[in-house]
């Protein structure tokens, strides 16, 4: 496990918070019952520019607009223009010629254009002998998606008066009429009406005057084509922060009086922008970059074209930024301004092209800012996450056209696997043909939309390989390498057995595996195998080395389990020459339980110099150990001077059942400088099973932290506590008015505790909460419930929620709902559960046997016998 993965939710990627695990160890089909291959719609009119005028209501969270599209015929043949627009008023549509065959047509009249309307589509006649025309319609919506009008209530009466969009993945058709899809680009005017005393922000150059934004009238220019999903809207009052990267300006706006926490926060973005530049060869493509954090917003972030929306929690307090940085979030979304902005996917299957590349850039602002070891730690957790998703929910293809809805595939596949497939062609390429690729990438699709093979294209050229098999292994295919490595020495010889498991009717997977042989007294050696079949074994003649770290660069895009000799793998810890190979060997010494190792692991984490990703590695092995040895070592890594080794050592003490267990993390929880190690302290607190944790935990919920990091900690320490006095608690922070990840992490909790006709009713009827993260938190509680009873409410609630994303969990939970099949995984979890306790215990005693025989073992002398000679008889 990763103990530095993110702390932050991105754009639209399922957030980090889910606790649901869909068939535990189990993965389960991508496509669902019903679903269908979406294509390409086909596009007989180009929209070239679309002119806004909107009046936006706020109390009445209502629109008021006009919206005038230009069109250019593309199909001669083409009598209609097909526009997506969802529940608006039409007050009328007109049209009026601008070119007809082969003639400009000035200062034509407008005329009433035929249409029919559906609710969901506006359907326009534009007559054959039009190759060019304006479109207006003047309309009325009251958007449930796509714009979003807060005010504050009685629950929740600090929330702020604010206006903002997200119109990511097809939700723009909420707000004006248009072609809600990513291949469709065109420029904008956007003219916006609010309040007076307001600020708008919205894409590109905002060109009306000081009086006129005064008196609440807002207009932004945006001259190069963006599509729909990237327009933004921002009303409300904001704080101002200005900054610049040369004659580029760059803003931040943050609610009034967190302007300390903004410039604390957003300080490294010119640099980014800078190396993000250089890196491509592609000078920043936008005339401003603004970043502006709102309240209550349902991604973690938004790449709106020259102007990122982010949500609140993105700002850190002095405690938070102790132990959370938010580069990650603003490094993402400021790479979507080339991935996704500049150069975006052709349609949402190819999806990764924006998202691969905006996670990728986030490892590599991390390279240039904290070094390699930060960079390959970094993927690590990305490869963790994906397999995570691969081993417990589905598998499927990154490219992928089988979806209901384009978010279904926003997920680990598109972003970390995305990510890791560029990590992979850098590491393959090398540095220089890369970026030089990815800069012919980006030159030649500028402005314009791509698909994969653009990208493949593009690599190839530059680097004249064939890189077919890496996309197609990759990228085309479901699926990961499943390696098993095994390392011994004999006679002179050192063999590497390498077993692939899985592969299905595609057969095993081919890859380069690299060993890094650590010769004795010599230096470390660089050996390539490439490996194509179920089994290989590979032979190095001479003495038996020192280590082998195997995959020491992350070139393997799937498991990897090495087995060596203890001796090897605590020689690997201790001198391997990069912290991946180090933190591998600690990995795997933690099915070890000797005393030597537990020394070397304990000795790992004492070296404060050493990369912390290796002592927090230790950590975690010495915590699957359980013995009484490692919780010694576990209780001095608590109180190390750096956090997220700290943090690692408490989530490891979380494995001890003792009452010495429970002490330390009490007081880690209550008074430790960092919060998130205070959060992580909670959560093994309660995994203590301690009866004095009822009491700590209970303390702590309501108490002020970053983004309610406390609260969540606390509250699944109560859930993992098993003490039926915590229902009560969980089930009064399920209400609405406690902090949204409060109430996620309460309502995930509540079956671990209950199982109960009350707990399914309760969770039934938060599935019409409004909050669409809290309805999908709930459709995987009730998957953990396991009642079958609780298809009734997940079928209504699935046929009416809008959300995309809740209608996924929903069908998910409904196929797994076995009921039996559910509560028997539950059983068999805390079965191996108990196993492991006894097992740690086992550990400990035999640890504790071990060290007594070798204290009364005492060095003998072997005693001279004299012979005697015998007794004379004469």
């Amino acid at each position: 496990m990763s103990f530095e993965y993110r702390a932050h939710e991105r754009c639209a990627c399922s957030s980090n918070l889910s606790h649901y695990v869909a068939r535990a160890d189990k993965s389960g089909a991508f496509v669902l019952r019903g679903t269908k291959r979406v294509y390409e719609r086909p596009r007989p009119f180009r929209i070239s520019h679309i002119a806004l005028d909107l009046q936006l209501d706020h109390p009445g969270a209502q629109i008021e607009g006009s919206a005038e599209l230009s069109i250019v015929r593309v199909d001669p043949r083409a009598t209609e223009l097909r526009l997506d627009a969802v529940e608006f008023d039409i007050d009328s549509v007109h049209v009026r010629a601008t070119r007809k065959r082969g003639r400009a047509s000035k200062n034509q009249p407008w005329r009433a254009a035929e249409i029919v309307y559906d609710g969901e589509q506006l359907h326009v006649r534009v007559g054959s002998e039009l190759d060019a025309a304006s479109l207006r319609v003047r309309y009325r919506a009251a958007p449930r998606r796509g714009m979003y009008f807060l005010s504050p209530d009685e629950a929740v009466p600090d929330r702020p008066e604010q206006i903002w969009t997200q119109c990511q993945d097809e939700d723009a058709r909420h707000i004006f009429p248009c072609h809600d899809k990513p291949h469709v680009r065109q420029t904008m005017d956007v003219r916006i009406s609010v309040r007076p005393g307001w600020f708008v922000l919205s894409n590109g150059q905002l060109s009306s005057g000081k009086r006129r934004q005064r008196e609440g009238h807002f207009h932004y220019r945006m001259r190069e084509p963006l599509p729909s999903y990237l327009f933004s809207v921002v009303a409300g009052k904001f704080a101002v922060l200005e900054d610049h990267l040369g004659d580029l300006p760059v803003t931040y706006y943050v609610p009034p009086g967190r302007e300390q926490d903004g410039r604390r926060t957003f300080a490294k973005t010119p640099e980014m922008i800078r190396l993000f530049a250089q890196r491509t060869g592609m000078p920043y493509p936008w005339s401003k970059y603004a970043q502006i954090v709102v309240s209550d917003f349902i991604f973690g972030g938004m790449e709106n074209t020259s102007a990122t929306t982010m949500y609140a929690h993105i700002l850190l307090d002095e405690r938070a930024a102790i132990d959370v940085s938010s580069d990650g979030l603003i490094a993402h979304e400021l790479a979507h301004q080339w991935f996704g902005d500049l150069v975006t996917c052709r349609d949402w299957s190819h999806g990764w092209l924006n998202e691969g590349f905006a996670t990728f850039f986030e490892h590599v602002w991390r390279e240039h800012d904290l070094g390699t070891d930060e960079y390959l730690h970094g993927l690590r957790g990305d490869l963790h996450a994906y397999l995570g998703e691969a081993s417990s929910r589905y598998q499927r293809p990154v490219v992928c056209s089988d979806y209901e809805a384009p978010i279904d595939i926003f997920d680990r596949h598109l972003y970390e696997k995305g990510a890791l497939t560029l990590h992979l062609l850098r590491s393959q390429l090398g540095d220089e043909i890369f970026w030089k690729g990815v800069g012919r990438y980006l030159t030649k699709h500028a402005g314009g939309v791509v698909e994969t093979r653009d990208l493949q294209r593009a690599l190839e050229e530059v680097s004249g390989d064939s890189l077919e098999q890496v996309f197609e292994q990759n990228l085309f295919r479901a699926g990961h390498p499943n390696l098993e490595v095994t390392v011994a020495h004999s006679s002179d010889m050192l063999a590497i057995t390498v077993k692939q498991q899985g592969g299905g009717s595609s057969g095993p997977f081919c890859v380069d595996l690299d060993f890094d042989v650590a010769v004795t007294d010599g230096p470390v050696e660089r050996y390539t195998r490439r490996v194509d079949s179920r089994r290989h074994t590979f032979s190095f003649a001479g003495k038996r080395p020192r280590f082998v770290v195997v995959d020491p660069d992350l070139r393997v895009l799937g498991r990897v389990r090495t087995r060596a000799p203890a001796d090897m793998l605590r020689s690997q810890l201790a001198e391997a020459p990069t912290a991946r190979g180090r933190v591998l060997a600690a990995e795997a010494l933690g099915k070890r339980s000797d005393p030597a190792t537990i020394r070397a692991l304990g000795d790992a984490i004492s070296r404060s110099r050493q990369f912390w990703g290796v002592r927090a590695a230790a950590c975690s092995a010495l915590g699957r150990i359980r013995s009484s040895a490692a919780f010694e070592r576990l209780a001095r890594a608590a109180r190390v001077k750096h956090p997220k080794v700290r943090r690692a050592a408490v989530v490891a003490l979380g494995q001890f059942k003792t009452p010495a267990a429970a002490a330390l993390l009490g007081r880690a929880a209550r008074s430790d400088a960092s919060v998130l190690v205070a959060a992580a302290a909670c959560r093994a607190l309660g995994s203590t099973r301690q009866p004095a944790a009822l009491e700590v935990l209970s303390e702590l919920i309501d108490r002020p932290s970053w983004a309610d990091a406390l609260r969540s900690g606390a509250l699944t320490g109560l859930a993992r506590l098993g003490d039926k006095e915590a229902i009560a608690i969980l089930s009064d922070n399920t209400k609405y008015g406690v902090p949204n990840r409060g109430r996620r992490t309460a309502i995930a909790g509540l079956p671990k505790l209950s199982h109960d006709r009350e707990t399914r009713e309760l969770l039934e009827e938060l599935l019409r909460d409004e909050d669409p993260h809290v309805r999908v938190s709930v459709a995987e509680a009730l998957g953990e419930l396991g009642d079958i009873k609780a298809g009734v409410a997940l079928r209504v609630q699935l046929d009416r929620d809008l959300d995309a994303r809740v209608r996924r969990r929903i069908r998910e939970v409904l196929r797994d709902l076995g009921g039996a099949d559910v509560r028997e995984t539950r059983r068999l979890r805390e079965e191996v559960e108990e196993l492991r306790r006894k097992h740690g215990e086992l550990q400990a005693e035999l640890g504790r046997f071990e060290e007594r025989l070798k204290a009364q073992e005492k060095p003998t002398r072997k005693r001279k016998t004299r012979r005697r000679k015998p007794k004379s008889t004469g």
